[in-house]
This record gives structure tokens, sequence and C-alpha cells, in this order.
């Protein structure tokens, strides 16, 4: 579907480097076209990442899925910073979506994948970053998944969850998974579990 903004303009009027480590910070000064006619201009910080891949690991014979549980920075002002998530991985190297999807569920649950199925991919915080979200479904065998996981040098802990995929929705329903990646997916699941069943018989 056309629509009237894919014809508007904005440009770059100054771009100035705050931080390089891991990510990097630009400030930004930005003109662009208003919706009533004329140019606003905003000055705005930008992280820039790299794009990342998330994977819902579904084993549908057995009824489960494969999560894992680690702990994050960004969520140490709740009562609970170890997050149930995806497998997940940023895209650093000369990689598709799909290979670093199946590398990240090697390294992080120990598990080799079946048949993926692409879900969606979006911004998780345009307001702020740059960084797409590929995202995916992908059948396993939940018996190889148990133990703990991660790379040493870039200080991952990853414990291993196995829970039925009635849990896991009763997870998600309870807000005990609460982040973005994970209730997309699950949502998603949710309204394409009898098609998968089908599709991957």
């Amino acid at each position: 579907m056309q629509r009237d903004t894919d014809n508007f303009e904005h440009k770059i009027l100054a771009n100035e480097s705050l931080y390089k480590g891991f990510y990097q910070m630009n400030k930004l000064s930005i003109a662009h076209q208003r919706f009533e006619g004329g140019e606003q201009r905003i000055e705005r910080e930008l992280l820039n990442r790299p794009n990342a891949v998330c994977v819902l690991l579904v084993d549908l014979a057995a009824g489960k899925f494969v999560f894992v549980e680690q702990f994050r920075v960004g969520a140490m002002h709740t009562p609970n910073p170890w997050l149930i998530e995806l497998v997940a991985g940023l895209i650093d190297k000369d990689e598709t979506p799909e290979e670093v999807g199946r590398r990240e569920a090697m390294e992080e649950a120990g598990v080799e994948l079946g048949r993926m199925e692409f879900i969606t991919k979006y911004f998780p915080s345009p307001g702020g970053t740059n960084e797409w979200i590929y995202l995916y479904v992908a059948e396993v065998d939940s018996r190889q998944a148990s133990g703990i996981h991660g790379l040493a040098e870039e200080g991952e802990d990853i414990r291993v969850l196995t829970p039925s995929i009635d849990e896991g929705l009763g997870w998600l329903a309870e807000g005990r998974i609460n982040n973005a990646a994970s209730i997309i997916a699950c949502q998603w699941l949710q309204l394409n579990l009898d098609r998968l069943r089908l599709t991957w018989a």
C-alpha cells in the first residue's frame, strides 16, 4: 500500500559521535517534513546497534517450548532481572538471520533446529535505536535441551527452561514473560498453532 509519507523528505544536518564501544551513540540534528507542511527540526541521540535474531523454539510432538533465562542489566530496576526469553543473537558477522538463529540455539540451549519459519521483522525501540529484530519460530527436540549454557568470554550465564506449551502461555498471561520478542512470538504462536501442527506434522 502506497502511503503519503513514502514521498516525505528528511535530512541529517549534523552527526556528532558521543560514544563508540560495543555499541555506538551519536547525536543527530535532523530536519523532516511535517504532516501539515513545512519543516520540523529536532535533535536526538541514536544508539547504533547491530540487527538481531530471536527464535521461538517449539517441540510440537512433546507439546513443549524451549526458553532461556538470563540476567539483563536493563531490567535491574525490576524485582527480578532474570528474564525468560527466546534464544537470540546479534548479526555481527557475514551470516544470514537464519544462520544466526541456528548458531545461537546451539550456543544458548545446546540444541539443533529443524524447520524454521519467519514471523516478522520489527523495530524494538525506534525512538532511540536503529536496530531491527528478525523473529522466527523453529522446531526443536526438547529432550536435547537442559543445563547451563552461554559463552564465558561474552559473560553469558544462561539456563534452559522447557515448560509445556500451556505452561509457557500461562507465563505470558501472568506477565512472567515480559520482553517484546518473546511476547510477540508467543502471541503469534497462539494464532498459528493449529496451522503449524498441520504443516510440521
